[in-house]
């Protein structure tokens, strides 16, 4: 099957405090694969390591055949342009059209002629349903639309790997369904992997290949939904099924309620 990622015994924190202790896991080539776990639980950081953008304190992070923590920034920069990155909430260029956002890629890291990026940015808006608001402005469309767009401008350069960093949050209902949906269709089509950070449980687990879940900086369960979802470990159990008594406590830990009123 081979692996597009892998993370070997890594350990990442800020200070004396770790993040992600002693984490071990493999990505899959050609597969939708979900990343979950609570707030705080590191998900986002392990995006950040695999795009480089944060150096391990232990470890090895190798993706797409490049070892990220000893890459030079000249490699980096040349890895990055094989991969796309959907930001939390989009993260659009406010300035710019919605054309201009999804061509931005394209004329940054190519030398081609307008007419070639012209075409290739309306079809990856029609791929999306978005190719009719091209002239908009990301003020102008719905928070839903502005995930799509970035999920152009993502697409733009044909990436072998996606990085989706909460691609659900704040959608309404039938705006996640589209997004969920498109994630699938377009890696497909792309023949790419897509790696999504996620709290959405029914949406991820019917279009994930592989699901991994972590808490307290470790690895608790990996595997297909249907495994995952067999998975006994208590926090596991608490998570995908929303229990408010479990490993995850409602308060804080604190001293005695009585010695704070004595």
């Amino acid at each position: 099957m081979g692996f597009v990622a892998q993370l070997k015994n890594v350990d990442f924190g800020y200070n004396d405090r770790l993040i992600l202790e002693n984490i071990s896991l493999d990505i899959p080539k050609g597969k939708v694969v979900s990343v979950m776990g609570g707030s705080g639980s590191g998900k986002t950081t392990l995006l950040r390591l695999m795009c480089g953008q944060y150096s391990v304190n232990k470890g090895d992070v190798e993706v797409l055949g490049q070892n990220v923590v000893t890459a030079s920034t000249q490699q980096l920069y040349g890895f990055r342009k094989r991969i796309g990155v959907l930001f939390q909430f989009g993260a659009l260029f406010t300035d710019l059209s919605v054309f201009d956002n999804v061509a931005f890629p394209l004329r940054e890291h190519t030398n081609l002629p307008e007419s070639a990026i012209r075409d290739l940015v309306l079809l990856k808006l029609h791929a999306v349903g978005l190719r009719g608001a091209s002239h908009l402005f990301p003020s102008e469309i719905s928070g839903g639309m502005s995930r799509r767009v970035a999920l152009a401008r993502a697409i733009a350069l044909d990436p072998e790997l996606i990085f989706y960093d909460e691609p659900f949050a704040g959608l309404d209902p039938i705006s996640l369904g589209i997004a969920a949906n498109l994630i699938r269709t377009l890696n497909d089509a792309l023949g790419a992997t897509s790696v999504v950070v996620t709290h959405d449980i029914h949406e991820s687990f019917a279009i994930s290949d592989h699901v991994i879940v972590i808490a307290n900086g470790k690895v608790l369960a990996q595997g297909t939904p249907a495994e995952v979802e067999a998975n006994q470990d208590p926090y596991v159990q608490q998570f995908i099924k929303g229990l408010p008594e479990g490993p995850v406590k409602f308060h804080y830990p604190a001293t005695d309620l009585q010695e704070d009123f004595a």
